[in-house]
């Protein structure tokens, strides 16, 4: 079973190595608190949790800073788990249509950190949360899995989804519907997941209209979000080989080809815009399109 699970987990993509590091997460605390209580010691699996919940006060969360990042792979229990797993799943596959790997680690950290941001100044600032400030703590991915639902959002508004029970929708209608539902349910029971969904919301919508304008903020966290992705990597490093390099002739003469032939399909690409439109694209040329606009 462990050699299959591994498996699956090596031959996946990066979108599901998230699914991945947040169910063993999951599995990891559920055995803690399973042996805690056989053993008579609940107490040592609540003090683990609380070590990676993100606590509202200010002053809790002073003694544990790095809960910040943690409370992104900590969740209440099976169905919230599975929810936000097929959201990150499904709608990280659709983000990587637009955006690169590197640029996935990055938004899902930064929407994350986002919303908590707002987590925590909301209840510091409004006196509504007073009362709970004190034993409130936010856990979940649904702040980070909201940045990449918004930041794919703004790249490809007219993406269109078959949604179960509801039928066709705009990725951007989907997007609009997930943040109004989140404001409008600020006074429940859920108001620090509603703040958090709020804050990744805003983080996507950011970092993607930056994006549209030429400005990549998360290049910046590229070396710490490679080093990140490099947790996941299980390929091996092949040892006792050597690299030979040919001349440089041959080597500059493939570039050229290369380049060459790229040219030539983003021309045809473009062709194709201006006798079908953006949306006459497939995903994979969307994608060719993107990549080229991105080195320029």
């Amino acid at each position: 079973m462990f050699k299959d699970f591994y498996s699956k987990y090596v031959k996946g993509d990066l979108v599901a190595k998230f699914v991945f590091a947040n169910v063993v997460s999951y599995v990891f605390l559920l055995f803690i608190g399973v042996f805690s209580v056989l053993f008579n010691a609940a107490g040592i699996a609540a003090a683990i949790r609380s070590c990676l919940e993100l606590p509202a006060s200010l002053l809790q969360l002073a003694f544990c800073p790095w809960t910040l990042f943690t409370y992104m792979f900590v969740h209440g229990g099976p169905w919230h788990l599975l929810w936000n797993m097929l959201a990150l799943y499904g709608f990280g596959k659709i983000f990587l249509n637009f955006f690169s790997a590197r640029q996935f680690v990055g938004y899902y950290f930064i929407g994350g950190l986002a919303g908590a941001v707002f987590y925590v100044a909301a209840y510091n600032l409004f006196p509504y949360f007073a009362p709970f400030l004190g034993h409130s703590r936010l856990v979940g991915a649904s702040a980070a899995v909201t940045a990449i639902i918004v930041a794919a959002a703004v790249r490809s508004p007219q993406y269109r989804l078959n949604l179960f029970l509801v039928g066709g929708m705009k990725l951007s209608t989907l997007a609009l519907v997930t943040v109004l539902l989140s404001v409008f349910m600020l006074s429940g029971e859920n108001a620090g997941g509603n703040l958090a969904h709020i804050g990744g919301a805003f983080a996507g919508w950011f970092l993607a209209m930056m994006l549209n304008k030429g400005v990549d903020i998360v290049q910046y966290l590229y070396k710490p979000s490679e080093w990140v992705a490099s947790l996941f990597k299980s390929t091996p490093k092949k040892k006792g080989k050597f690299t030979y390099v040919r001349g440089e002739r041959n080597v500059d003469y493939e570039y050229n080809a290369r380049k060459k032939a790229d040219e030539a399909e983003v021309d045809r690409i473009l062709e194709k815009i201006k006798s079908g439109g953006y949306a006459s694209l497939s995903d994979d040329e969307k994608r060719r399109l993107f990549e080229a606009s991105s080195k320029k």
